[in-house]
């Protein structure tokens, strides 16, 4: 078995894309709600203000859509996966700009200019790179048995929170 496919890793992966697809929906609808998801082995939490009713439809459709072969539901632009890997590529982007460089002050001053478009470049490089993470390892698209167990609303730290438990 591959390590992508172990059970707890598999329900992670098809609940961020069932997360990613009831956005989707939800923001095609509602273009100026704000909507942040994040998705574990039991489900995903949308905070939104959107009412639970409107949030219950949109996942139902969203299951239903991947059922039918619409994998591009599953990735989202917003994604932190996309905002993990420009992370990691700016990162690289200034250790290598920083390479080699003297402890003093003066020297590191100096080479920010170098640093900062090497960084700005591995983040503009990045970017379809995010996505293609999204398609092969932080999402699958192919629900399968998932099934939706309930969706409930509550209140973490004054802000409204929605789950979607799932199963399978």
């Amino acid at each position: 078995m591959k390590p992508l496919e172990l059970p707890v890793l598999y329900s992670v992966r098809r609940n961020h894309a069932l997360e990613h697809a009831s956005i989707n929906i939800l923001n095609k609808k509602y273009p100026r709600k704000r909507i942040i998801g994040h998705s574990d082995a039991g489900g995903f939490w949308l905070h939104t203000e959107i009412s639970v009713v409107e949030v219950t439809e949109a996942v139902m459709e969203a299951l239903d859509r991947l059922r039918d072969g619409e994998a591009a539901l599953a990735y989202h632009p917003g994604c932190g996966t996309n905002v993990a890997v420009s992370g990691i590529a700016a990162g690289l982007g200034a250790f290598i700009g920083m390479w080699d460089v003297s402890n003093k002050t003066r020297d590191k001053l100096s080479r920010l200019p170098l640093v900062v478009t090497l960084a700005s470049i591995a983040i503009i490089a990045s970017q379809p790179l995010g996505v293609q993470v999204q398609k092969k390892i932080s999402t699958s698209p192919n629900p399968g048995n998932l099934e939706i167990l309930h969706i409930t609303k509550s209140r973490i730290a004054k802000k409204i929170a929605i789950r979607v438990a799932t199963k399978g």
